[in-house]
């Protein structure tokens, strides 16, 4: 099954994640990432924004910022920030940007989403610009079946592993949140992406591959033809 599903307090967005928990989570670095990928001052667009979480540290560091999300109850939580309520692969801004964003593993949903989501990111990209994306390696992916079902993170609250089932090509997640006395639930389902699919998907968008970003090759940047 690959349908999305959330649960718990506050409100749960299409593709089920709980907004609630996601307004919780720091940044991790991935500013940083992508402050070193591009150029200072850049306009940078997110596609998939949600509550703003690596957005506002770009703005931070001197980056004019936009975000696009489907989800108003997330977007409700970047009101600090220029938005646009819109589904990623229906986006037509007629405008282009520096520096585009995809990340969060959004590249690895069903592969005829995946190509309209890396169309939108070439759609809104100068011809001289900078595609940033990050996305779930199948080693990354494979980890969750013996990660450790339960673990603490530092910013204070816990996951839960409930399930984690690989049928190749796809790995179906369910997870369980804790904060205090709440608790979330998101199930969904990730596509692994060979080598030779991300080209073609790349290709198709007059993008090619323009090296990788971090040592575990889950973040990396795309140019145009």
């Amino acid at each position: 099954m690959d349908e999305a599903v959330g649960s718990g307090p506050g409100a749960i967005t299409n593709d089920g994640c709980p907004v609630e928990f996601y307004a919780l989570l720091p940044a991790f670095g991935e500013a940083e990432i992508v402050d070193a990928a591009i150029p200072r001052g850049a306009s940078v667009l997110e596609l998939g924004c949600g509550t703003g979480r690596i957005l506002r540290p770009l703005a931070a560091l001197g980056h004019s910022v936009t975000g696009v999300d489907d989800s108003p109850d997330m977007l409700a939580l970047s009101s600090d920030l220029t938005t646009v309520c819109s589904p990623i692969q229906s986006l037509e801004l007629n405008r282009r940007f520096d520096a585009v964003l995809l990340t969060g593993g959004l590249l690895n949903v069903d592969p005829a989403l995946r190509q309209r989501f890396v169309a939108a990111v070439r759609r809104h990209l100068d011809n001289d610009g900078t595609a940033v994306f990050q996305y779930y390696t199948r080693e990354l992916l494979r980890t969750f079946e013996r990660a450790e079902p339960v673990w603490d993170d530092p910013a204070g609250f816990r996951r839960v592993i409930r399930a984690a089932s690989w049928n190749p090509p796809c790995m179906r997640f369910e997870i369980e949140y804790q904060s205090g006395d709440s608790v979330w639930t998101h199930a969904w389902t990730s596509y692994q992406i060979s080598d030779e699919e991300l080209a073609g998907d790349l290709a198709a968008a007059d993008l090619r591959f323009g090296g990788w970003l971090t040592d575990d090759r889950t973040w990396f940047v795309a140019r145009p033809v």
